[in-house]
């Protein structure tokens, strides 16, 4: 199917119960509890609509980038995702945050390496510059760490998928889009095949301009 295909849109509440299956289709190792739902969709929209995005072919959802505006405190960065994301509700959205949190971004297995990722990413810097922010912060998930944890602590991993001798599908492809790693998060997430471990990964928006 042709790129072109695939359009990105801000949410929408038609989407909601899509959006809640495409998580069930993306992240089958997660716990039930760390899912969104239809109702924390249906938040988004209310909250902040401009800043997530479905990617669509016809009426079809196949992909989400979601997220929310904070000032984030890199000086105490360890944080759960269920945490900051509020239950999945997104409640500690700032409109005048300085920071975009990324929330999420999946994308089904039938439209994967077309690009749809990428253009979620560029959905969210696009917000960032137009809104004048200083970037995107995100806990990145490593899922290629469990055929290592035997071998390799968390650091150790991602220090090696940095450096280019080890391929990890998520965190590999984010720094591919420009984000650096600036730390790790433990017990960030209730997942197996990262270990519960995330990276601290940031974006800075190469056109802010302070007030």
């Amino acid at each position: 199917m042709a790129d072109e295909q695939v359009r990105i849109e801000t949410i929408q509440p038609r989407y909601a119960a899509a959006l809640e299956q495409l998580q069930r289709d993306c992240f089958p190792t997660l716990a039930d509890e760390e899912l969104m739902r239809a109702e924390h969709f249906l938040n988004h929209c209310r909250l902040f609509a401009a800043g997530n995005f479905v990617a669509l072919v016809g009426e079809r959802v196949i992909g989400l980038g979601s997220g929310f505006l904070i000032d984030f405190d890199f000086d105490a960065a360890q944080h759960r995702f269920q945490e900051i994301i509020a239950g999945g509700y997104y409640r500690h959205h700032d409109p005048h945050g300085d920071w975009y949190y990324g929330g999420d971004i999946s994308v089904h297995r039938d439209f994967r390496r077309r690009g749809v990722g990428s253009r979620l990413y560029a959905a969210r810097k696009s917000i960032v510059q137009r809104l004048n922010r200083r970037g995107i912060v995100a806990g990145g998930l490593i899922p290629g760490y469990a055929g290592f944890k035997t071998k390799l602590s968390p650091g150790e991993y991602v220090d090696r998928v940095v450096a280019g001798d080890l391929y990890d599908s998520t965190l590999s492809f984010q720094l591919g889009r420009g984000f650096n790693v600036r730390g790790l998060l433990k017990d960030y997430i209730d997942d197996e095949a990262s270990d519960n471990w995330a990276t601290l990964i940031v974006w800075r928006n190469p056109d802010y301009q302070p007030a």
